[in-house]
């Protein structure tokens, strides 16, 4: 990968980067996965704390509408019902 973040050193780069290119397609994929479900965890974590008194589904919808966009959210869940 070639754009480093701010703030990590081109060392600690280098030993990401070599870690990945280690890994089987496979193993980027289920990484990846893996990534998105912790950081979904943690959103819906904080949906939950924000919104006690909402249910899941309603959780999970707010949840979604982080990365759908507003035409579709309305068309596949009446959302938002405003």
């Amino acid at each position: 990968m070639e754009n480093r973040p701010f703030d990590t050193t081109p060392s600690a780069w280098e030993y990401v980067n070599d870690g990945l290119e280690r890994m089987t397609p496979t193993e980027r994929i289920n990484r990846s996965i893996s990534l998105t479900v912790f950081a979904h965890s943690f959103a819906l974590a904080y949906i939950r704390q924000r919104y006690p008194n909402e249910d899941e589904r309603t959780h999970r919808l707010r949840l979604a509408a982080r990365t759908i966009d507003k035409a579709t959210m309305r068309a596949a869940f009446n959302w938002p019902n405003d």
